[in-house]
């Protein structure tokens, strides 16, 4: 069916009107009326038709593949989004042939679905963008990037053309004009301030490795301390270990102080770094019969063994007078289970040998002096982690009186009672 054989056809229900004696304007508006409903109709019930065949065929076509992308398009609705050219094709076409009698009309309508297609490509351009980004978080290489703030920033700008684009088309004021893009900037840097931080720090996050999806950050300023969830333009939302959320700012992880995990978690070994407080007064030197006694302990044995031969060795070439055990060389209780501490540290399988192992004095202090034990347990996983540190103290707590030390323990009211 050509041009004219449409025109003719478009306009018989007028030449029918007029002929019956209705006035020209009437028929020519009625005509309009009722090729508005006939050419919107059948171009609806052929765009669901041609829809449904589309979808139905990008099914069964993705079914077959062994590719996820295109399972990613069908389910963001690419195939449906696709499906609409080919109705506004046609009812490009057609307007103009059947609404020839009414100029202005076309026009509007011809604008109309500039407009509907211009919103129809952003939307087919963001259904390429999520289907992507979908398929790319499968990818180990990307799993842990923040590829939603990539997709948010280019949706912002296809939606920005866009506006402009449709702006253009309803006014025909042209939006390239240096003043306009001017003024554009302006609003453009007002409304998206927060969006424009957060695309720096987005680009700024992925490029340096700041924060991966998966990391267990601490965030003190923001209550934060879980896992990383999810990154975008605007926000970083963590899981917090009580399963409540905190969002974050994106340009905070830049701007501010924050803890990363990652590096303990990649690491061999996560760190143990925990105090033991001796009571001051317990600390005293060793006699013969102490290091007698303690020399059961078979940690310890060939230590004091050899450590001892030194001291007496020492003490009989200086001639020292032994009446006083503060003359001469000697040995403390502190200093042998600080040595004891640290042999067991050693055979302790559960922590790692290759990495930092110290026990060590810190300053006194008015709670007693610190023996502070710095290691590292193998297994990093939080649970198994605790109990590894937990063994550790509670046998070096419990050794502790083999050694005639005592535990600093501020008083308690059973001890004043006692007192009293």
């Amino acid at each position: 069916m050509n041009k004219e054989t449409l025109q003719q056809y478009s306009c018989l229900l007028q030449e029918y009107l007029v002929n019956e004696g209705m006035t020209l304007q009437w028929a020519i508006f009625l005509n309009i009326v009722v090729n508005c409903i006939i050419v919107f109709a059948s171009v609806f019930i052929f765009d669901v038709v041609f829809r449904k065949f589309i979808v139905e065929a990008f099914k069964a076509f993705s079914d077959k593949t062994t590719n996820t992308f295109d399972d990613y398009l069908a389910k963001s609705n690419f195939p449906r989004f696709v499906a609409h050219i080919l109705p506004l094709v046609v009812l490009w076409n057609l307007i103009p042939i059947i609404f020839i009698e009414s100029p202005l009309l076309t026009n509007l309508l011809l604008v109309a679905i500039k407009v509907f297609s211009v919103i129809l490509f952003v939307y087919i351009f963001r259904s390429i963008l999520r289907s992507t980004r979908n398929f790319l978080e499968e990818s180990e290489r990307f799993k842990d990037k923040p590829m939603e703030s990539y997709v948010q920033v280019m949706m912002i700008f296809a939606w920005g053309i866009g506006i402009f684009w449709i702006i253009q088309l309803l006014t025909g004021f042209s939006v390239v004009s240096l003043t306009t893009l001017g003024a554009a900037s302006a609003v453009t840097l007002l409304i998206f301030k927060d969006t424009i931080l957060g695309f720096v720090a987005s680009i700024q996050v992925s490029v340096n490795d700041i924060v991966r999806i998966g990391d267990w950050i601490t965030f003190s300023k923001f209550g934060a301390d879980g896992y990383v969830t999810e990154i975008n333009l605007a926000t970083v939302r963590v899981q917090n270990w009580d399963n409540t959320f905190t969002t974050i700012p994106t340009y905070s992880l830049i701007a501010d102080s924050f803890q990363n995990w990652r590096g303990m978690q990649e690491s061999d070994g996560r760190r143990i770094k925990r105090s033991i407080f001796i009571k001051q007064s317990s600390i005293r030197f060793l006699s013969a019969e102490d290091v007698e006694r303690l020399k059961k302990i078979q940690l310890i044995k060939p230590y004091l063994e050899h450590r001892q031969k030194d001291v007496d060795k020492f003490n009989k070439k200086n001639e020292i007078d032994k009446e006083l055990l503060i003359n001469g060389r000697n040995q403390t209780n502190l200093g042998v289970f600080r040595y004891y501490t640290d042999a067991f540290l050693n055979e302790n399988s559960a922590i790692n040998k290759d990495l930092f192992l110290m026990v060590r004095h810190l300053a006194p202090t008015d709670k007693g002096i610190p023996i502070e034990i710095f290691c590292f347990s193998k297994d990093k996983r939080w649970v198994n982690y605790e109990h590894i540190q937990a063994d550790i103290f509670d046998h070096l707590l419990a050794a502790i009186p083999y050694f005639d030390l005592e535990i600093f323990e501020l008083p308690t009211g059973k001890d004043i009672q006692a007192l009293a």
